[in-house]
């Protein structure tokens, strides 16, 4: 697997929201999202498809947030959503930003707790790394 923090085409991202059934949004939507975000972690295959992606957002100095982690379904638990998680929490901790967020899709947050990220309280819901002591 090629992992790099390039964003794929809006056309390859439409096309992993398509196979993964994440969702139906049109190529337009998917460049302005790519363009809005602060870092994508994209994965290729050795013959150059894509076959996962992350992005997060932030406000670039004291949030930010993992909004998006898409893996196909053929390369699921080979790692692959780990390492771009890993990926994108290096490059904000490496700006400086300690608090990064997520909200889990349903059924995922044990893979999130997994990796690091705890529940918030009732009162702010989502997902957090807790800051380095």
């Amino acid at each position: 697997m090629d992992f790099s923090m390039v964003s794929p085409t809006a056309a390859e991202f439409r096309a992993i929201y398509l196979a993964t059934g994440w969702g139906e949004p049109t190529e337009e939507h998917c460049a302005r999202a790519l363009e809005g975000s602060w870092a994508v972690c994209s994965v290729r295959d050795t013959q150059g498809a894509l076959v996962g992606v992350g992005r997060m957002i932030s406000d670039g100095a004291m949030h930010a947030y993992v909004n998006e982690m898409i893996v196909r379904e053929d390369v699921r638990g080979a790692g692959v959503g780990a390492e771009i998680l890993r990926r994108l929490v290096a490059t904000a901790n490496a700006r400086g930003i300690t608090q990064i967020q997520l909200f889990a899709a349903r059924g995922r947050a044990p893979f999130y707790a997994r990796h690091g990220f705890i529940p918030r309280p009732d009162d702010a819901p989502g997902m957090e790394i807790p800051p380095a002591q």
